[in-house]
């Protein structure tokens, strides 16, 4: 009975492990599509880069509103100058290029279901244009409300209807599981 009795605690401990094994693994993928960027295999260069030169002083952060219609920081303020170029985080399609509640803006709809947005900006693009990675696609604009400096540049994120930290896409993402014991 007792042989018996220890085949059984050896199984539901091995089931216990996989289990837990498995509920990491799915936690881990999981929790890597909440993540807006995508790895860089080693060596390569990142699939997004900066909207604009210089050194990427951010004036405002993301802040996201506690609901989707309350007040909130939908994206990060980017200090520049008037008419430097703007250029695409990543690679997509124009998906909007023009004015818009009286500031320029200029959208860009990525294949990973992300889209960025880039205002006030006068675009030098079209909507239906596939840019690149570092493309230019407009001009900054003075006169976004709250810039401490002549110009800044907002730079907006968004899955769907969710607002995203811009930031994210420019640092690497890590998941790593937990070793076993």
């Amino acid at each position: 009975m007792d042989g018996h009795n220890t085949t059984t605690k050896t199984t539901s401990a091995a089931t216990r492990a996989r289990w837990l094994i498995t509920v990491l693994a799915a936690v881990a993928l999981f929790a890597s599509t909440l993540l807006p960027n995508e790895p860089a295999a080693a060596g390569t260069p990142s699939r997004w880069g900066w909207p604009i030169d210089g050194a990427h002083q951010v004036t405002r952060d993301f802040d996201p509103p506690a609901v989707k219609w309350g007040a909130g920081h939908r994206g990060v303020d980017l200090a520049g100058e008037v008419s430097m170029p703007v250029y695409a985080a990543g690679g997509g399609t124009v998906s909007y290029a023009g004015v818009l509640a009286g500031r320029g803006v200029v959208a860009v709809t990525h294949p990973n279901g992300l889209k960025t947005t880039y205002e006030p900006v006068t675009a030098s693009v079209v909507v239906g244009a596939v840019v690149t990675r570092g493309q230019q696609i407009g001009a900054l604009e003075a006169g976004h409300a709250g810039c401490p400096d002549a110009a800044c540049l907002h730079w907006g994120l968004r899955r769907g209807e969710t607002y995203l930290d811009p930031l994210g896409l420019l640092k690497p993402r890590h998941v790593r599981l937990l070793p076993k014991k």
